[in-house]
């Protein structure tokens, strides 16, 4: 019998992400495409994390016919649960396997492997018998076929269309129960579609999506199976995110017209019919938005939010490609949408999705993602980027994310011919305005998003640094929130906010017990510090509030907190 393993080394695109405790349509895909093979392969699937963890894998890795590592980085990001594999590290695994047929799939086979933001990409030589250009799933499934004979295969080969994958997708569904975050803090990236339509007129400069073609729209039945098949496996987070704009899913003249006229009757069909195969899902949110379809057509776009809000789940995040609100770098660069259009689209979903939802979190906001070190760039842009935001905030507008990132020319693009030499010019130009967003704008944002005294429910603990345990709700976005203390990790728990970062909170347990509560922890409620906190320390247990506040020198002090207290 065949054995083959899959090595998730995370990807990381425009329009997909599979980093912790994301996983991608690639290892479900190719996983699927094995299966619809032969049922009886054995399939082991493990993350790069995994294999650092336990050297054991190595050497069962040894004894597979088949490895197929999936990896690859083109849009850099902080990451908190798991980082991507590198090319050295790939390289060095690679080298300890003689036997495995050794496969190479994702977008480092197609691009490189990116290495950190205004960094060109790497190649790895020579430790991988095929690399696969084309779609893993079809070469895979076209390698099986052809009894693993590397001479015949076309390693370039792509699916035809969507519907050539609908199988795939529900039979490999079955590898995310091989997860290590499987399964209550697993979510299941969705592809809706892939190619851009603004690919008839080039589309953005840096991107790598115009590449894959016009836009192929998956037919919903086949979304809404892929669901189902993941919620029989045990699946309850779902983020609709691989595709470059969700409000242009079905949208239609899509393949004639840069913008397309959005098609809300598919999207409700689509939600809807999402809602009805997973009843009892916990997560379900969307990713990329064109800010430039939005403010086309926002009666359309209206219409499509409210259906987002009426059956996802709170805390969702719709991230706009932003890149720059430059008119040159606009211009230069073929970007989507003007200042003015940006704006549009902002007030639209702050009108129909800034409302607290159930979690604690606004049902859906904007997000923003800007690019720095594109063709035309000057100090200008930067003044210019800084003064849109500043209008944002000054409008009582509210964003969920702002995410400023150097660009990796990815080979293929026009900014792949051009290089990172804007991004090395304007290297201090790019720190000086991280630093000055992060003061004036993201922390004054958060305190208006997140009042000190919120209540943010369902946050999954997952990192302990020192005494600070770093935790963060599911889903699109997740804000990052420190809670001082020692606390059990890998648990969810209700966190009351009680303090800011520049672009995350500090939070502690709600209801905090205050009779085994840690020092750190009692410490970080609002107004309380070391003394009163050693005081408060000394005289428990404490019986009932009244109790408490006799403990206190200033009792108006510990009415503050009460709210935050629990006395069992």
């Amino acid at each position: 019998m065949i054995k083959i393993s899959i090595i998730d080394g995370y990807v990381d695109e425009p329009t997909c992400l599979g980093v912790p405790p994301y996983i991608s349509p690639y290892p479900r895909y190719i996983a699927g495409a094995i299966r619809d093979f032969d049922g009886n392969i054995d399939i082991n699937y493990y993350t790069i994390d995994q294999i650092r963890k336990d050297s054991k894998i190595i050497d069962f890795l040894t004894k597979n016919d088949v490895v197929i590592t999936i990896a690859g980085m083109s849009v850099p990001g902080r990451y908190l649960s798991g980082f991507p594999a590198s090319p050295n590290e790939i390289s060095n695994l690679m080298s300890n396997l003689a036997k495995p047929i050794k496969i190479l799939a994702g977008p480092a086979a197609k691009h490189g492997f990116g290495i950190s933001g205004g960094k060109k990409t790497r190649e790895v030589e020579d430790v991988f018998d095929l690399t696969i250009k084309g779609d893993g799933e079809i070469v895979i499934s076209e390698l099986l076929k052809d009894g693993l004979n590397l001479e015949t295969v076309d390693s370039s080969e792509c699916r035809k269309n969507a519907d050539q994958i609908k199988d795939f997708a529900s039979k490999g569904s079955e590898i995310v129960k091989q997860h290590p975050f499987y399964p209550h803090y697993l979510i299941t990236e969705i592809e809706t579609y892939r190619g851009c339509a603004r690919s008839i007129v080039g589309g953005c400069s840096f991107c790598s999506e115009p590449s894959k073609g016009l836009p192929d729209f998956r037919a919903v039945k086949d979304i809404i199976n892929e669901i189902k098949a993941l919620y029989e496996n045990g699946i309850r987070h779902f983020r609709l995110g691989n595709q470059p704009c969700i409000f242009s899913y079905m949208a239609k003249d899509a393949g004639k017209e840069e913008f397309p006229k959005p098609n809300p009757d598919a999207i409700e069909r689509l939600f809807k019919g999402i809602r009805e195969v997973a009843p009892d899902l916990k997560t379900l949110h969307i990713d990329n938005a064109n800010p430039g379809i939005i403010a086309r057509y926002p009666k359309e776009s209206k219409e499509i939010a409210k259906t987002i809000v009426k059956y996802h789940t709170s805390g969702d995040v719709a991230a706009f490609g932003v890149e720059s609100v430059d008119p040159i770098v606009i211009k230069k660069n073929n970007l989507k949408a003007s200042a003015e259009e940006v704006l549009t689209a902002i007030k639209i979903l702050n009108e129909v999705g800034s409302k607290k939802g159930s979690n604690g979190m606004p049902e859906l906001l904007p997000g923003l993602n800007f690019v720095f070190g594109l063709e035309g760039e000057s100090k200008k842009t930067f003044e210019l980027n800084y003064g849109f935001l500043k209008n944002v905030l000054d409008q009582n507008l509210l964003l969920r994310r702002i995410n400023l990132r150097q660009i990796i020319p990815i080979p293929g693009t026009r900014m792949g011919k051009i290089g990172n030499k804007l991004v090395n010019k304007h290297k201090a130009d790019f720190k000086r305005f991280k630093r000055k967003v992060k003061e004036d704008i993201e922390q004054p944002m958060l305190k208006k998003l997140l009042p000190i005294g919120n209540i943010l429910r369902d946050v999954y603990t997952e990192k302990l640094d020192g005494k600070l345990v770093f935790g963060r709700q599911i889903g699109s976005y997740p804000l990052l929130i420190g809670i001082p203390g020692l606390q059990e990790l890998n648990k969810f728990n209700d966190v009351k906010i009680v303090d800011y970062g520049f672009r995350s909170i500090t939070g502690v347990p709600y209801p905090l017990n205050i009779n085994n509560a840690s020092r750190e922890t009692i410490e970080a409620l609002p107004g309380l510090g070391k003394k009163r906190t050693i005081r408060i320390l000394a005289k428990r247990p404490f019986k009932n509030k009244q109790d408490f506040l006799n403990v206190l020198d200033e009792p108006e002090i510990g009415e503050q907190i009460l709210d935050f207290l629990s006395f069992k």
